[in-house]
């Protein structure tokens, strides 16, 4: 490709899958500075649909994806991405409001009804007495997806290049260039769509920074003989200190729901947090952990209201933020990336999120 339209930075799930949109109608080249995509905050996703995870700014995002995730267009699957899951908030006496909150947001949304925890999870102790089921909850086939944006992006013309990070940029009349680990590049348009570096790309073009904050999830998978069914609901603390999932017969992954603030980085877990971890789930259910498995850390990254960010930079023509996701932007990645080359191309927005507001999501909120 020797002139792109359009060079998007980043190759993980937000840059892969607006990349595979805009290149039904533009040059697009995707920038990464890995050596494979996804290898950051991507390829270590625990990643579920659940509506109601992220919070009122991004239900909209998840509601919309849910049917292009779960029937996707021939195109660009032929399976569907999301396998049934199901979601059980649990808590104890103490956690009242924070329940009460959940259902004042969305109980007019998502459907969400009242259970006893120990009748959909044997072994729940006995303090866990508070118990939210929301039953439209799925897994996602995470590498499935990533991987099928990518396919869809390089069938359409798209150009990936991997090790290859964004040195520094400059905007001249109409375009910008690029100073990249593969040389030098000429475009119209920048996407920033690089997580936790985002700020760092926006300050190498020249671009004032907007405030996202990469914060450090530790995730291990814990090998629990003792666990009833592969099949147990994903259970989640509605006081936020933990939440865990069967990941098939035996194993758990399970997360403190830690957010420590990091720099951008190739995170790893620490000591502390995995140990954190497992003493939250002993308090929860009476399984023996026999070991742990697995342990490894991600970093999501969040703007300063924990809404995703969407558009471009008023003070920057030609400098697009698709940042911001936070832990969500699997579970939104569809939809997400329609809207945003909606915002990019001028288009008008396809039913799909014809309903969403994109000023929810817009940079100008940061540029006050």
């Amino acid at each position: 490709m020797t002139r792109p339209d359009i060079v998007i930075v980043g190759g993980g799930i937000a840059g892969a899958s607006l990349g595979a949109v805009l290149a039904e109608q533009a040059r697009v080249l995707l920038l990464e500075m890995e050596p494979q995509p996804g290898y950051h905050a991507t390829g270590r996703s625990v990643a579920f649909w659940e509506e109601t995870y992220g919070g009122l700014a991004v239900q909209p995002l998840t509601t919309a994806s849910g049917p292009m995730l779960a029937s996707p267009d021939p195109d660009f699957s032929l399976v569907s991405f999301l396998s049934p899951r199901q979601t059980l908030h649990v808590g104890r006496p103490g956690d009242e409001s924070a329940q009460d909150k959940l259902l004042a947001d969305f109980g007019d949304r998502v459907a969400l009804r009242a259970v006893d925890p120990a009748a959909l999870v044997p072994g729940i102790r006995a303090d866990w007495t508070l118990g939210l089921l929301e039953p439209g909850v799925c897994d996602i086939d995470v590498a499935a997806l990533h991987q099928a944006y990518l396919r869809r992006f390089r069938t359409l013309g798209g150009e990936v290049r991997l090790a290859s990070p964004l040195r520094a940029a400059q905007a001249g009349s109409g375009c910008w260039t690029l100073q990249t680990g593969a040389g030098s590049i000429d475009c119209g348009i920048v996407v920033n769509a690089a997580g936790a570096w985002a700020d760092d790309v926006g300050r190498a073009c020249g671009v004032a920074p907007i405030g996202i904050t990469p914060l450090r999830r530790t995730v291990v998978q814990l090998r629990v003989p003792a666990m009833p069914s592969a099949s147990l609901p994903l259970v989640m603390d509605l006081a936020s200190q933990f939440y865990f999932k069967p990941e098939g017969e035996g194993r758990v992954w399970l997360t403190p729901h830690d957010e420590e603030p990091s720099l951008p980085c190739d995170a790893a877990p620490e000591e502390m947090a995995v140990a954190e971890a497992i003493a939250r789930f002993e308090q929860v259910v009476d399984w023996p952990v026999a070991a742990v498995e697995r342990k490894w850390a991600g970093l999501r990254s969040f703007s300063r209201d924990r809404a995703p960010v969407y558009g471009f930079d008023p003070q920057a023509p030609g400098f697009f933020w698709f940042v911001g996701q936070g832990g969500f932007g699997i579970q939104t990645a569809p939809a997400a990336a329609l809207l945003a080359a909606s915002l990019l191309t001028g288009e008008g927005r396809p039913r799909a999120v014809a309903a969403i507001d994109p000023a929810t999501y817009a940079p100008e909120r940061f540029r006050v």
